[in-house]
């Protein structure tokens, strides 16, 4: 698990999620975490839902935000290529009582995409803005001429209109979501029953009250009506009482036990998780808790019991290269991180970190680094991930390949939408590669697709 470095999709929706949320005074910074494990986890969720629906699973991206309150969301994608993303908090899972209530969540979220509501929100904001903006001027004009309390008020108003006039469209849109949401349940075989769970939760005044102030309830208001209409739904469903696979239950234990490991604090996560528990998941979050206090022999027996448990878990292997890595011993991870490699060799994020811990090991000896590149190459092979171009550029540069690392950095560039950067780069290893190979054609590429875009912005 890592709070990971800006990947272009990463870095572009964290700006968009950072305007989202700003506040008043100042926006709120955004991180997201990437984690094989935890978004493999998502998709498998998700994916039924999205074929349910008759949405190409490839174009949409999930995104795992680190936040403590329950909360889940489907946008348009500032992403080329993606059509919507869904992001979910990490308190969804850490809060949730089941699996069944998270891919409830998800399946509310999956109808507001097969319903195009991402796409008519932004036309149901714009016109909810046009009396907000007459009444805002109103406003500033009364104050402007000395009647402060009467422009204040005509801009409270304003304000107070627009918001009611959104609020009323997406109330619709809700129960809209609800209801496609359980059909994409009903055609998975699975029970409707989470989704109902988790609105029910908050729908009653004193729990409203009470919740007030947490994004999910304002952001998915559920009255009595809504929860009715969806008690209607659960009940017609054949397979409203069909319980969660136990292997899908472990799965969703295991996630909650790594998340509050990394996210919560060491001696909240071992009152909740005591040394007489000794399941799985209880090992997993103590793992991670000594290991961040820091108690690293602790840490390793926590270690020693998973992976006897279960010897062919890359996460497992994963985690323990991680630990031995961050304790500056990276010639003891290289082991671990292969391990998790062999046995998953379809993750990127994993084979990065094997890439990495090589690099440190190459830094201290002058060995692995062909490895490393190696590596690193199927990673941006199997995900276009801008960490991997910028640790493939820092090993060439230490390797004394100028061209290569030239080459890397415009791939880095490029995959951010640093235009200018990238073309600047790649210029560099057209001048350097030798005339005709694969790299020099790939730098060529990169300097004729960007060639607009520079010409573009000179002129502005």
């Amino acid at each position: 698990m890592a709070f990971c470095k800006p990947t272009r999709e990463v870095a572009v929706l964290a700006a968009l999620l950072t305007v989202l949320s700003a506040g008043e005074a100042s926006a709120q910074r955004i991180e997201i975490i990437r984690d094989t494990e935890v978004e493999r986890t998502m998709l498998s969720y998700e994916q039924p839902l999205l074929v349910a629906a008759g949405i190409d699973p490839s174009t949409v991206r999930m995104y795992l935000v680190s936040d403590p309150e329950i909360n889940a969301a489907a946008t348009q994608s500032p992403i080329a290529d993606e059509s919507e993303d869904i992001i979910v908090n990490t308190g969804t899972f850490l809060q949730l009582d089941s699996p069944n209530q998270m891919i409830g969540i998800l399946a509310h979220e999956t109808g507001h995409i097969a319903g195009g509501h991402l796409v008519r929100d932004t036309s149901a904001m714009t016109k909810a803005s046009i009396p907000m903006l007459i009444g805002m001027a109103v406003g500033v004009i009364a104050m402007a001429a000395g009647q402060g309390q009467a422009g204040m008020g005509a801009i409270m108003l304003s304000q107070q209109m627009a918001e009611s006039q959104f609020l009323a469209f997406s109330r619709a849109q809700e129960s809209t979501a609800d209801q496609m949401g359980q059909r994409f349940l009903m055609k998975t075989h699975q029970s409707g029953r989470g989704m109902l769970e988790v609105f029910n939760k908050f729908a009653d005044e004193n729990a409203r009250s009470a919740y007030y102030n947490i994004p999910f309830v304002t952001d998915h208001p559920a009255d009595r009506e809504r929860i009715d209409a969806l008690q209607r739904e659960v009940d017609q469903s054949p397979y409203k009482d069909v319980p969660d696979d136990p292997k899908v239950v472990h799965e969703f234990h295991m996630i909650q036990a790594k998340l509050a490991g990394f996210l919560s604090r060491p001696d909240a996560v071992l009152q909740r998780w005591p040394m007489s528990d000794q399941s799985e998941e209880a090992h997993y979050a103590r793992a991670m808790a000594y290991f961040r206090q820091p108690d690293l022999k602790k840490a390793m027996a926590e270690m020693d019991a998973l992976i006897k448990a279960e010897p062919k878990n890359p996460y497992f292997w994963e985690l323990l290269g991680q630990i031995y890595v961050e304790e500056a011993k990276p010639e003891k991870g290289v082991g671990p991180y292969q391990t998790a490699v062999n046995l998953m060799p379809d993750a990127p994020l994993i084979r990065i970190d094997l890439a990495r811990a090589q690099l440190e090991v190459q830094d201290r000896t002058g060995q692995l680094a062909k490895a490393a590149l190696q590596n690193l190459k199927i990673a941006v092979q199997q995900e276009n991930n801008s960490t991997a171009w910028f640790e493939m550029a820092q090993a060439y540069s230490n390797m004394g390949n100028e061209p290569m690392a030239n080459l890397s950095t415009a791939e880095l560039d490029y995959s951010v939408g640093d235009m200018a950067g990238a073309a600047r780069f790649a210029s560099l290893a057209v001048h350097k590669l030798p005339q005709g190979t694969p790299d020099w054609q790939r730098a060529s590429d990169i300097v004729s697709a960007t060639r607009d875009a520079v010409r573009g912005g000179r002129q502005r």
